[in-house]
């Protein structure tokens, strides 16, 4: 396992101290499930990145047509443009 020395202003290593006491955990563990979320987003968006380069309009208009053309289930829905304007005046009003 790596060791990382880390200078972090006193206000902040007192949240994390907090936080970590509210969470039952160490700061050291508090720390390392941050960092991981944060490259887990940041590997995230470079994959999808990586895999829009490889997207194809033949291929996503071929494989849109295979799904059938059937009304959606009415859960399924979106609202009518008239029923989105009711809404949007009743929130306004």
């Amino acid at each position: 396992m790596g060791a990382l020395s880390l200078r972090l202003p006193e206000s902040l290593h007192q949240k994390l101290g907090e936080l970590a006491e509210r969470e039952g955990i160490s700061i050291n563990q508090l720390i390392t499930s941050a960092v991981a979320e944060k490259m887990s987003a940041l590997m995230t968006e470079e994959y999808l990145a990586t895999r829009a380069k490889r997207a194809s309009r033949r291929r996503f208009e071929a494989a849109l047509a295979k799904v059938p053309d059937l009304e959606p289930e009415e859960f399924d829905r979106l609202p009518s443009k008239s029923a989105k304007r009711i809404r949007s005046r009743k929130r306004a009003g």
